[in-house]
C-alpha cells in the first residue's frame, strides 16, 4: 500500500518509500497531459519509464522515451514530462537530495494555471 496518494491535474502519485536517503513515487500522468515545466533546488530524480511512452524536455532539450528507459534529472535542471498517447504513462520516479517536500517545486510553466516561482 502507497504511504500516500495525491491527484493532480494532469494525474496522481502514490509514495512507496519516504527516507532520509530518498523518495520513490509512482507517477501516473493521464492521457495528453504534461507536468508542469519546473526544477528543484534540494533534490535530483531518476524516471525509469515502466509503461506507456514519455517525452521529456530537460534544459529545452525534448526526447522520447519507453518503457524500461531512465532519465536522470540533476538537481537545478529544468524539466517536464508529457504524455502525449491515449493510454497512461507510469513513472517510477527516485528522489535523493537534501530534501523531498512537495514545496521544493520551481514553476516555470503551468497549463492548469498554479502559480509560476521561478525565473
Amino acid at each position: 500500500m502507497p504511504l500516500e496518494s495525491e491527484q493532480r491535474p494532469w494525474g496522481s502519485f502514490d509514495v512507496l518509500l519516504d527516507s532520509n536517503e530518498c523518495k520513490v513515487k509512482r507517477i501516473t500522468v493521464n492521457p495528453q497531459q504534461q507536468l508542469s515545466y519546473q526544477y528543484h533546488e534540494k533534490r535530483s530524480e531518476a524516471w525509469t519509464i515502466v509503461q506507456g511512452k514519455a517525452v521529456v524536455t530537460i534544459a529545452n532539450y525534448e526526447m522520447n522515451y519507453k518503457a524500461g528507459d531512465t532519465v536522470i534529472i540533476p538537481m537545478g535542471t529544468h524539466h517536464r514530462v508529457q504524455n502525449n498517447n491515449d493510454e497512461d504513462l507510469v513513472i517510477i520516479e527516485v528522489q535523493t537530495g537534501t530534501y523531498f517536500g512537495e514545496d521544493d517545486i520551481v514553476r516555470l510553466e503551468d497549463d492548469y494555471e498554479r502559480e509560476l516561482s521561478g525565473d
